[in-house]
């Protein structure tokens, strides 16, 4: 089934399954030249979108904006929200972002207090380095909130075996993810069989665990970033991040949609490094990620400003 056929069965389902329940929704009506149709919900809410051309969050485009179904899906959306763009409440942000404590003056006091604000918030994972893996592995015993660790990090410049290695421990200590970051040099080189080898080697360390590969996408080309891509496509990785927040640059929206029209639905996409907003979230995942990697985590979900590179 291809995708227009399928946003069209997702809207008639939707439609059907409100009916059936007896849910407030909304009245369609066919436009007279078989264009998209209008609609008015029961107790008279129109949607704005078809009128002034903005959303006033009324709740029901999923079924009355099949356009917007059917970007959100092919950025690589897994879930779609009732008001267009799939993803704009701030809960539903919190799930998608890695709470992260890199730092390397990064102290106990401060992962406990990244774990707190994790389970308080329901973010999907707490992101941070390997010495503290054991200890956050204890404060979220019986939490969703995942432990997620990195390896070869931050330059890449490590050998497959230490990357391995580095995993393997990890994983015992009780990481859930492994945030790896490529061989950036040998990329460049053109030794794409190092950077993948690089990649499996992480893979089956992690034994089934989630794997993100991580770019540094400020230092590459797009034929570069595109070519990681697929790479870690092939060595089964997961995801697919951009940065580790100690390069030159962070995440982009060029990046972010370049990675995932490369990788398709198949995989996700993780932007990291810079992301300190509300909006700035917003425009990632429109763009593809499916995960925000940031340190201003708290900030972002209440809707203030942060401040971290990370």
């Amino acid at each position: 089934m291809d995708i227009e056929s399928l946003v069209n069965r997702i809207t008639q389902e939707v439609i059907k399954e409100m009916n059936h329940s007896g849910a407030p929704h909304a009245a369609v009506s066919q436009g007279s030249n078989g264009s998209a149709p209008r609609a008015t919900t029961r107790d008279g809410k129109t949607c704005l979108l078809r009128t002034t051309g903005e959303c006033g969050g009324v709740g029901c485009c999923a079924e009355l904006v099949p356009g917007s179904v059917r970007e959100i899906m092919q950025n690589g959306a897994d879930r779609v929200g009732n008001r267009l763009g799939g993803v704009v409440d701030a809960a539903d942000i919190a799930a998608r972002i890695d709470h992260t404590l890199l730092k390397p003056t990064a102290i106990s006091d401060e992962v406990r207090d990244l774990c707190r604000e994790a389970r308080e918030h329901q973010f999907a994972s707490v992101c941070i380095n390997p010495a503290f893996v054991p200890l956050a592995a204890e404060l979220l015993r019986g939490s969703p909130v995942k432990v997620c660790t990195v390896v070869g990090f931050p330059l890449g410049a490590t050998t497959s075996f230490t990357k391995e290695a580095e995993t393997r421990e990890a994983v015992a200590n009780g990481a859930d993810e492994i945030d790896m970051v490529i061989n950036i040099g040998a990329l460049k080189n053109g030794e794409d069989h190092l950077v993948e080898e690089d990649m499996r080697a992480v893979v089956r360390a992690a034994s089934g665990r989630i794997t993100k590969a991580i770019f540094e996408t400020a230092l590459l080309s797009d034929d570069e970033v595109v070519r990681a891509c697929r790479m870690a496509k092939r060595a089964g990785l997961d995801y697919v991040k951009t940065s580790t927040g100690f390069g030159p640059g962070g995440a982009t929206v060029h990046h972010v949609a370049l990675m995932r029209k490369t990788v398709g639905r198949s995989m996700g996409v993780k932007a990291s490094g810079g992301v300190r907003d509300l909006d700035g979230a917003r425009e990632m995942i429109k763009a593809g990620a499916t995960r925000i990697g940031a340190s201003a985590s708290v900030k972002i979900v209440m809707g203030e400003q942060g401040a971290d590179s990370y």
